[in-house]
């Protein structure tokens, strides 16, 4: 099977491609880098310059269209509040889809965000209608809905992961997880963060990858599907278990930083459906 994976050098998209290549299908990835070069000798991995913003006709007629599309990318994160999401990121992302689609693509998986549910507390589940409430989680949401209307003229199978919260090595300086790791690396005796009480949903990178990995190859119209943990935790506790398990020698800094006002106090994801599918 030929599987396009756009972000694939990315976080998610590097752990990603290493599931991928387990399968022995054929891996393509695209780069916006033109002088990416990669010293992979696997015979099922290639790259291929393509920058999503500009998609050319050309370049859908010159590549075969995949079996299945991968589309990790997305720009301007992790700053969720700029409207540069919906101004720049949503018609290109939508142009480069559609230009797949409208070619004959009949498979795609696209990664969205919890931030779609909004302002809610609690569990979430697929089944309650969005209302983002920060332009990231719009322009997701709203990117999902124009690829539902398009599936009237063009059917393919569209499946949504809306992707909760992550952790692990070489993740963004800015996450929380890079942050500490930083600390123990400059042998900080105190790491400072927010009262740590706010309730999220976390997964390792690598339970993320395996996921995406499972639900991609199902090639089926799975509609949304969230990529969670489904067990809810503090960030205190999440933050003390990764010194735990390390040994790491650090204290915790409470209170130094403000709540993030983008988000809710207190959710997490409901796996029931992710459960049913894999």
């Amino acid at each position: 099977m030929e599987i396009f994976v756009s972000g694939g050098t990315g976080f998610i998209g590097s752990y990603l491609i290493q599931e991928l290549l387990k399968t022995n299908n054929n891996i393509t990835i695209f780069t916006r880098n033109q002088n990416f070069k990669s010293d992979n000798s696997n015979k099922n991995l290639r790259f291929e310059v393509c920058d999503i913003y500009n998609i050319e006709n050309k370049f859908i007629k010159n590549n075969k269209i995949p079996d299945l599309l991968i589309h990790l990318a997305w720009g301007g994160l992790p700053n969720y509040k700029s409207n540069y999401h919906f101004e720049f990121e949503l018609p290109n992302q939508y142009q480069f889809l559609s230009s797949f689609i409208k070619a004959g693509l009949k498979n795609l998986f696209v990664t969205g965000t919890c931030f779609e549910y909004g302002m809610r507390e609690g569990l979430l589940s697929e089944n309650l209608i969005s209302i983002p409430s920060n332009p990231y989680g719009f322009a997701k949401d709203t990117l999902r809905k124009q690829l539902e209307f398009l599936q009237v003229d063009y059917p393919f199978n569209l499946t949504w992961g809306r992707l909760f919260y992550m952790f692990g090595e070489n993740q963004s300086e800015k996450s929380i997880y890079s942050l500490l790791k930083k600390a123990i690396s400059n042998k900080e005796k105190e790491f400072p963060m927010s009262g740590g009480e706010q309730i999220r949903d976390y997964l390792s990178i690598e339970e993320i990858a395996s996921i995406i990995k499972n639900l991609s190859l199902k090639n089926a119209n799975l509609g949304l599907v969230n990529i969670c943990s489904g067990n809810p935790t503090s960030i205190r506790r999440l933050v003390e278990s990764w010194i735990t398990t390390n040994n790491w020698n650090i204290k915790l800094k409470l209170d130094v930083y403000p709540y993030p006002d983008y988000e809710p106090f207190a959710f997490w994801g409901d796996t029931t459906k992710l459960k049913s599918i894999i």
